[in-house]
Order: C-alpha cells, then sequence, then structure tokens
C-alpha cells in the first residue's frame, strides 16, 4: 500500500480537522499536494463558508488529484460528522436526496479531505429548498471569445441589473467565463427566477446584439457570450467562490469587485495567489448586496416580452421533464429538415 504521510490535524475555528494522505500530489503540473489544497479551504475558510453558509451542497470529488478518476457526490457521505447538518432537496424527477449544508470552515476543510476540490451550492437555503434566494447568471464565452469578451458584457450585466433595481457579485468561474449571483428575496420558485434571468439575458441581448446571445444551440450562438439561463433551472449549480476548480495550474473561482472585472484573467486566481489575496484583503463579497433584491419589475419586463415581442420560454436541459409552456426541444436545422 503506497503511503502519502502520516495524517495531517488542521485547526479550524473551534475544530480539529484530520487530512489523511496530505502529501498525495493533486496537481502534478504545479507539484501541488492534499495538504496545499486543504490549507488553501483554511486559509479563505471564513470566505468560503460564508458562500456555502447552509445551502444544499454537491461535493466534486477528485480523490486522486485532478489526472485521477472524479464525481459528483449529491448525497451526504454515510461518514458526514454530526456537526454538519443536510438538507432534503428535490430532483426534477420528484426523486429526493440529503445534501450536505456546509456551515463553517471547519465543514469546507472536512469536505477538502475527501478530495473535494469544487463546491456546487444550491442557490436556496436549507429551510427554503424550493425558493432560490440568489438568481445566479453565468456569462458563457463561445468559441471565437474568451474572458475578455465576458468582462465587457459583465459591465453592461451590471447597468442592465440595476435598471431592474437589482445588485450582482461578480466572480470568476474559474476557467474562461464569468459569473454574477444576485441576492433576491426568496418568494419565488426555481421557474419563476429562471425566467427572470432568461429576461435579463434578452434585454443584455437587445443591448449588446454583437456580444450577447441567448440561443440555446449552439449553432445559433456564434462568436457571442451566451448568458446560460439553465444554470437556474432546479437540480443545477456553478462553482461556489472560492472553488478550486480541476484545472491544471489550480485556478479557482475567485470573487472580484467590479471595478476590478475588466482588469483581471482567470490565470491570476490559484490556490497560492488566492491565498496571498484574501490575507491582504479579505472576503470582497462579505458584506456586499446584502439587502436582498425583488423580481417584479424583472417578471413584469417577461410579461412584456411574451405580450409586445412574442418571447416566450426556452428550452430546458435534456433531463428535465417536459415543462408547462416550454417550446420543442429540437435544434432548428433539424426541425428545418424535418
Amino acid at each position: 500500500m503506497v503511503r502519502y504521510g502520516d495524517p495531517l490535524e488542521l485547526t479550524v475555528g473551534d475544530r480539529t480537522v484530520r487530512v489523511t494522505s496530505p502529501d498525495k500530489t493533486f496537481f502534478p503540473a504545479r507539484g501541488w499536494t492534499k495538504r496545499d489544497v486543504a490549507e488553501y479551504y483554511l486559509a479563505v475558510g471564513d470566505g468560503a463558508a460564508r458562500a456555502l453558509r447552509d445551502r444544499p451542497t454537491t461535493l466534486e470529488r477528485f480523490p486522486d488529484g485532478v489526472d485521477g478518476e472524479s464525481f459528483f457526490q449529491k448525497r451526504a457521505p454515510r461518514n458526514l460528522p454530526e456537526w454538519i447538518p443536510t438538507a432534503e432537496i428535490t430532483f426534477p424527477s420528484g426523486r429526493t436526496a440529503q445534501e450536505v449544508c456546509p456551515r463553517d470552515a471547519a465543514a469546507v476543510v472536512w469536505a477538502a479531505n475527501l478530495g473535494t476540490l469544487t463546491f456546487h451550492p444550491w442557490p436556496v437555503r436549507r429551510d427554503a429548498p424550493d425558493h432560490p434566494d440568489e438568481m445566479r447568471i453565468d456569462l458563457d464565452p463561445q468559441p471565437g471569445t474568451g474572458f475578455a469578451d465576458a468582462a465587457r458584457v459583465a459591465l453592461s450585466l451590471r447597468e442592465v441589473l440595476a435598471d431592474f433595481g437589482l445588485t450582482g457579485r461578480p466572480k470568476t468561474s474559474g476557467g474562461r467565463g464569468l459569473h454574477v449571483f444576485v441576492p433576491i428575496v426568496a418568494a419565488w420558485s426555481f421557474v419563476e427566477v429562471r425566467r427572470a434571468v432568461i429576461t435579463v439575458g434578452r434585454e443584455l441581448e437587445r443591448r449588446e446584439p454583437g456580444r450577447v446571445t441567448t440561443s440555446w444551440w449552439k449553432e445559433e450562438r456564434g462568436e457571442r457570450v451566451f448568458v446560460d439561463f439553465n444554470q437556474m433551472a432546479r437540480d443545477r449549480t456553478m462553482a461556489s467562490a472560492y472553488s478550486v476548480r480541476p484545472h491544471p495550474h489550480a485556478q479557482v473561482s475567485a470573487p472580484l469587485r467590479w471595478e476590478e472585472v475588466a482588469d483581471v484573467s482567470p490565470a491570476d486566481f490559484d490556490i497560492m495567489t488566492m491565498r496571498e489575496r484574501f490575507a491582504s484583503v479579505g472576503d470582497v463579497h462579505a458584506g456586499t448586496g446584502e439587502e436582498p433584491g425583488r423580481l417584479e419589475q424583472v417578471l413584469e419586463q417577461a410579461d412584456r416580452d411574451v405580450r409586445d415581442r412574442g418571447l416566450g420560454d426556452l428550452p430546458y436541459p435534456p433531463d428535465h421533464p417536459k415543462m408547462a409552456g416550454e417550446p420543442k426541444r429540437v435544434q432548428p436545422s433539424r426541425a428545418k429538415d424535418a
């Protein structure tokens, strides 16, 4: 049996968390180990915990590092400590599961010991699992575009949100894209919040027609930034702030100030540079946008889009049941051929 060093005990707040095989290489391209990942999450623990607190969370685990096999753990592990709560979530199929709900930095480091690199929290809290309290907007650069294009679009998105009385928090996805999370009152369903994202995306598309698309079908997107509205569908999640991404260079999803968006690159933020940044400036999203917004204005615009422009719903992901008012899930070229 291969040994990867003696277990390591980390003090996280008032708890001690055991890290096994700390010397196992997790990022061969950088020579970084499981210890480096655990100590990263210890260093940014307060920020990571804020992003996850009381949210049902899927763990994306890489027990042997980024070059090994990985899997998404949606159900709480059997060895879950009693001090980490869970919540029951309902999948689109109607099945349910108990998911981990991290509440503090110790829970984050505990999950890191399981080989968790990326945390995928639902946009809900454990006490209201069917009512999102975050409207999440994913700006996904299509082939021929990149992060700089997403950054320009994000600044236009900020203006669109402001016109609807909303405030968003930007962060890198850890890859080529940008995420903007908008705190909202937990008064609407997944269907309604997804509809709001579509409406915001369409308004952004009207203002930036050469740069933005809401077309679900790839053949229609062109070299534009796609507003991936289906990331707001039930059981769709995005990487949380501070999550490590399965990138050879251990890039992380970095919270940003709006004034930084135009000047940064995803490569600026990895498990070492983010530790330094956090020690210097702390969690830049802490205390921002704490007053949750409301969606009445956006949903009124959605009604106008239907009435005045004939713009209804858009296709759901393939694994979702057929939804009321949803158009056919057939890509345009195949429908035309038929």
